[in-house]
């Protein structure tokens, strides 16, 4: 039973957001939650880009390598699941101010590490930040989105994220030769500077505190954005919808799994695995694989691995392009089945050279990262407001278990002397069931959030 039911207020707030034209408000929102998202994704693969200096310097072997890539996803696993529970309920702004206050003091820490059980550690609590942030962000760009367009909107929102993983080896291609890895820590500290300001500058979001009964702040903030909506674009706003139904649920965390959402819940974690295990699996150990497997100088193992980061910019940009269009059920089998295509391909010519290796590669971070981003979108669509942030987070749990577990199946593989066509190959069947999965998905394209809820 919907707890706020027979409230005209709920239409009339959903109402006025989807008649809201594009403006500079909508650029300056996304713009800062870009900043804190592209930063967290930097952060995310600071201990890949360093992973072959460290092998080095403390003469890591493939266990210890292992978890110096692992704890951070560990930490991601909980930060999303404690994320989800503060964002329904603290609010979307403040948790993410949080998870990028504690992203950027962790970084610090990381820099000052003396071994890998330190190192470790602090990139544990780097995780918790990351982890926590970056769903919760995107349940808030999907809230303030019109839903004719919300796939472009929050996917180009969502480019930032593969722009800030390839930022990350692009800097570390100069930065960590020149300066070594603990500069590139430092360099990810920076986000505690937007922490501050994200809850200044950016303000709450008006379906959420309607859902938690405050609508008074409720009215008062879709004012001010309207407001700021009419002085940018010096244009009257047109009439809001006159019907916008009422969202159902509790907002309890069991709601998740049961009745619809029971099947939503199922074939999201599915994606969320499949997709992250999958791109984890190679990003992780490509620059390792390049240096010690192909014999390349550190250099040139950073700059493959940053082609394939930007082919996958790319294939989030196309996804933003097409998916309202298509859809995101046939969107995410497309990319699936790229994905398992290009790893299949791999694995039968056999990697046999570092080149090779790169060029097939970036044809599987062009897929991955569409799917990723795509899901990004997805996730928070399947979920009434009251749940939208545990939902996504709890989709976020799937993907760290993915990043856990494909570096360590990959590394496992390695370690016992395993050929790169077995790592491959095994990777082509996952991306495969993943894409038999999308099949179940739900189609949400062109349809607000309290239709795809009530």
């Amino acid at each position: 039973m919907s707890t706020v039911a027979n409230n005209p207020v709920v239409g009339s707030i959903a109402a006025r957001l989807e008649r809201l034209p594009h403006s500079r408000w909508h650029v300056k929102v996304r713009v800062l939650i870009g900043a804190v998202t592209f930063f967290e994704a930097f952060d995310q693969l600071l201990a890949a880009s360093a992973l072959p200096v460290l092998m080095d310097e403390w003469n890591l072997s493939t266990g210890q390598a292992t978890m110096a890539v692992t704890t951070g996803s560990i930490g991601m696993l909980f930060g999303a699941l404690g994320a989800g529970w503060l964002g329904d309920r603290i609010g979307r702004v403040r948790t993410v101010a949080l998870g990028v206050a504690l992203t950027g003091l962790a970084s610090l820490a990381v820099a000052t590490s003396g071994n890998i059980e330190m190192f470790a550690l602090f990139r544990f609590l780097q995780g918790l930040g990351i982890g926590g942030v970056v769903p919760v962000a995107a349940t808030y760009i999907n809230e303030i989105a019109r839903s004719d367009n919300r796939g472009r909107f929050v996917l180009l929102y969502e480019m930032i994220f593969p722009a800030g993983l390839s930022a990350a080896t692009l800097v570390a291609v100069w930065v960590i030769p020149h300066y070594g890895w603990r500069a590139m820590f430092l360099i990810g500290a920076l986000p505690v500077l937007i922490a501050a300001l994200l809850p200044r500058k950016v303000p709450e979001s008006p379906r959420w505190l309607l859902a938690k009964g405050r609508t008074e702040e409720a009215e008062a903030v879709i004012a001010q954005i309207e407001r700021e909506v009419e002085e940018s674009t010096r244009e009257p706003l047109p009439a809001p919808r006159a019907e916008i139904p009422d969202e159902k649920g509790t907002g309890r965390l069991a709601d998740l799994f049961r009745g619809r959402y029971l099947r939503r819940t199922a074939v999201l974690s599915g994606l969320w695995f499949v997709a992250y295990y999958v791109n984890h699996g190679i990003a992780t150990w490509l620059p390792s694989l390049y240096t010690d497997t192909f014999g390349l100088d550190l250099t040139t193992a950073l700059t493959f691995s940053l082609i394939s980061n930007a082919t996958g910019l790319l294939g989030n940009f196309l996804m933003a392009l097409f998916i309202d269009r298509i859809g995101r059920r046939p969107s995410l089998i497309a990319a699936l089945t790229g994905a398992s295509v290009a790893l299949a391909v791999l694995a039968i010519v056999g990697a046999s050279s570092g080149p090779q290796v790169a060029l097939f590669a970036s044809c599987t971070t062009f897929c991955i990262f569409a799917i990723n981003a795509g899901l990004y979108l997805y996730s928070p669509e399947l979920y009434p407001t009251r749940n939208r942030a545990k939902g996504a987070a709890f989709g976020g749990l799937w993907n760290r278990l993915g990043v856990i577990i494909g570096p360590v199946v990959v590394g496992g593989i390695i370690a016992a002397g395993g050929s790169l066509r077995l790592v491959f190959a095994q990777l082509a069947v996952v991306a495969a069931v993943g894409a038999v999965i999308a099949f179940f998905a739900v189609e949400t394209k062109g349809k607000t959030l309290e239709e795809l809820n009530s």
